[in-house]
C-alpha cells in the first residue's frame, strides 16, 4: 500500500519517470489486463481526480462528424461462409423446378471440374408468400418468413467469381482477391470514431467450431494502424481473458500503479513523436487498447452478461435449444453491444457451413435450424426496442451455388460455388424494408435484373453512416486509398427510404 503516486514512485520504481528506461520494468511486473491501461481513462486516480471517458483517446479515434446527416450509427454483419444457396432459401425459380433433371443450355463456371455437371436440380424445398409484402422464402426459412416486412432481400448479387477467398475479400476490403486491405468496419471505424470509449467500436464474434475461411483478413485493418482492426471476442466465456485483476492489486493499488504508468506513457510518447513526424502506430494502438481495456473490465462484462434479459427474450433467440443457442447468444450480445455504442459488429461461423458440395438436403437443413430463429430474433428484438431505425442488420455470404447438381443427381446431391448470382437480405438504418430487388435469370445462375456488387453494397452501407464513399480516403504511401476501390459504384437508392 502506498499513500500516494509519490510514494509508490519513489519505492518501486526509482528515477522511472526521470529517464524513461524502466517503463519496461513496470510493463513486465504490473499484472492483470487493466495493469496496463493508462490511468487517465479510469475514470479514478490516487488523488483522487477523474477524467471523462474517452477524454485522453488518440485523435483518430475520438468521435467525427459524417459527411451529412446518417440514417444508421451502428451495423451487425451475420456473415455466412460458405455460400448459401439462394435458389434453395430466398430466390424461387419455378423453371429450375419444371426443368429438374434437364440439361442446361447456358456455360457454367465450375470451382470443381471433375464433379462438373449440367444437370438442372430444382430445390427440394417449398417455397410461400409471407407478411403483407408477399416476399416468398423457403421452408427452411420459417423464422425469416415472420420478418419479411421489415427485411429487403436483394437477390441480384454479384461477383463475377466463384471462389471463396476471392469473393469474400471483395465484400469486406472492396477489392476482389486482394490481402491487406482495411475490412469495412475499419473504414467505419477510421470515417466516424468511437462513440463508446469504454468497449471497442469494431467487435468480432466468433464460433466454437473456430475461426471462419480466410481467418483474420475478415476483420484486419490492413494498411490501416492496428487500432482499426475489430477486437475478436471468445465465442464461450468467458468471452475475454483475464479481464480481472488478481485480488491483492484491486482497487486503490491498482489505481496508483495506473497512475504512475499514464506518466511513463506520456513521457514515452513524447520521446517517440520527437523522432517521427507522428506517433508510432503500433504504439499507439497498443495503448489505445489498454486504455478500453481499463473500462472493459466492468463495460464488458456487463454487455456479456445475458442473465440479465428476461426469459422471454432468451427464448425468442433459442437460448432454450440446444440447436440455436451458440448463435443466438451471440446475436443477443451483438443487440447488446450496439445498445451500448459499439460502431460494428461481426458474427462468423467456423469454416464455410453453407458449402454445400454434398447432401445439400441435409446440410442446409442443418445450418439453417442453427441460425435462421436467431438471425430473425435480432431484427424483431432490435425494432422492438426502437434500435432497428437506426442499425443495419445485414444476412448473407460471399457466393451462392449453381442451379446444375454437383456430380450425380441422387438424394445426397449437392451445388457448386456461384459468383455470378445469390442473395441477402438488409434491414434497418434506412434500408426499405418488405420488398425484393433485383433478379437472376430463369434458373437462378446469373444476376440478370439490377445487378448489385459488393463495391455498390458496401457505398450504400457507407452513405447510411452519412458517409460519402468517394471521400472517405486513406492516403497509403502518397497513394489515395478507398473502400470501394474495386469498381465505380453506385448507392442502391431503390432500396432506401
Amino acid at each position: 500500500m502506498y499513500p500516494n503516486n509519490q510514494s509508490c514512485q519513489q519505492n518501486r520504481f526509482p528515477g522511472a519517470l526521470e529517464s524513461g528506461i524502466l517503463r519496461r520494468q513496470f510493463l513486465g511486473q504490473a499484472t492483470g489486463i487493466g495493469g496496463l491501461a493508462l490511468a487517465s481513462l479510469i475514470g479514478e486516480t490516487a488523488n483522487g481526480n477523474t477524467t471523462k471517458p474517452g477524454e485522453n483517446l488518440p485523435a483518430n479515434l475520438l468521435a467525427k462528424n459524417p459527411h451529412f446527416a446518417p440514417r444508421a450509427k451502428a451495423m451487425i454483419s451475420l456473415f455466412m461462409h460458405g455460400g448459401p444457396s439462394h435458389v434453395d432459401l430466398l430466390d424461387p425459380k419455378p423453371e429450375l423446378s419444371r426443368m429438374h433433371g434437364k440439361e442446361y443450355k447456358g456455360d457454367v463456371g465450375y470451382s470443381f471440374i471433375k464433379r462438373a455437371s449440367k444437370t438442372l436440380f430444382g430445390s427440394p424445398f417449398k417455397f410461400a408468400k409471407h407478411g403483407k409484402c408477399g416476399t416468398e422464402v423457403s421452408e427452411l426459412l420459417p423464422w425469416a418468413s415472420r420478418i419479411v416486412d421489415d427485411i429487403c432481400v436483394i437477390r441480384s448479387m454479384h461477383t463475377g467469381h466463384n471462389g471463396h477467398e476471392v469473393s469474400i475479400r471483395y465484400f469486406h476490403g472492396g477489392i476482389a482477391g486482394v490481402t491487406g486491405r482495411p475490412t469495412m468496419g475499419s473504414w467505419l471505424v477510421y470515417g466516424l470514431g468511437n462513440p463508446s470509449h469504454r468497449l471497442p467500436a469494431y467487435m468480432v464474434l466468433g464460433d466454437p467450431a473456430g475461426h471462419p475461411v480466410d481467418g483474420a483478413s475478415n476483420w484486419s485493418s490492413g494498411f490501416m494502424p492496428p487500432i482499426y482492426q475489430g477486437t475478436v471476442l471468445r465465442p464461450t466465456e468467458p468471452r475475454i481473458l483475464d479481464l480481472d485483476p488478481p485480488k491483492e492489486i484491486r482497487g486503490a493499488p491498482q489505481a496508483r500503479d495506473l497512475a504512475f504508468l499514464a506518466k511513463i506513457n506520456q513521457i514515452h510518447m513524447r520521446s517517440n513523436q520527437g523522432k517521427a513526424s507522428r506517433p508510432d502506430p503500433e504504439l499507439e494502438a497498443r495503448i489505445a487498447s489498454f486504455e478500453l481495456a481499463a473500462y472493459m473490465q466492468d463495460a464488458a462484462r456487463e454487455a456479456f452478461d445475458l442473465t440479465q434479459e428476461s426469459e422471454y427474450i432468451r427464448k425468442l433467440y433459442g437460448l432454450d435449444q440446444a440447436k440455436t443457442r451458440s448463435y443466438g447468444e451471440r446475436c443477443l450480445i451483438a443487440r447488446r453491444l450496439v445498445e451500448r455504442g459499439v460502431r460494428f459488429v461481426q458474427l462468423f461461423l467456423g469454416g464455410q457451413p453453407w458449402d454445400n458440395h454434398d447432401n445439400l438436403k441435409g446440410t442446409l437443413s442443418d445450418i439453417c435450424s442453427q441460425t435462421d430463429q436467431p438471425s430473425a430474433a435480432l431484427v424483431m428484438d432490435l425494432k422492438q426496442r426502437g434500435l432497428l431505425d437506426t442499425t443495419i442488420v445485414h444476412w448473407g455470404g460471399e457466393i451462392g451455388r449453381l442451379p446444375v447438381c454437383e456430380g450425380e443427381l441422387s438424394a445426397t446431391t449437392g451445388r457448386d460455388h456461384n459468383g455470378q448470382g445469390f442473395s441477402i437480405w438488409l434491414a434497418g438504418g434506412g434500408i426499405k424494408p418488405g420488398m425484393t430487388y433485383g433478379a437472376t435469370d430463369e434458373v437462378g445462375h446469373r444476376a440478370a435484373v439490377n445487378v448489385v456488387n459488393p463495391n455498390d453494397f458496401q457505398a450504400t452501407i457507407l452513405n447510411q453512416f452519412g458517409l460519402d464513399h468517394s471521400k472517405l480516403i486513406w492516403y497509403q504511401n502518397g497513394r489515395a486509398e478507398q473502400l470501394t476501390a474495386g469498381t465505380k459504384p453506385r448507392i442502391i437508392k431503390d432500396i432506401l427510404v
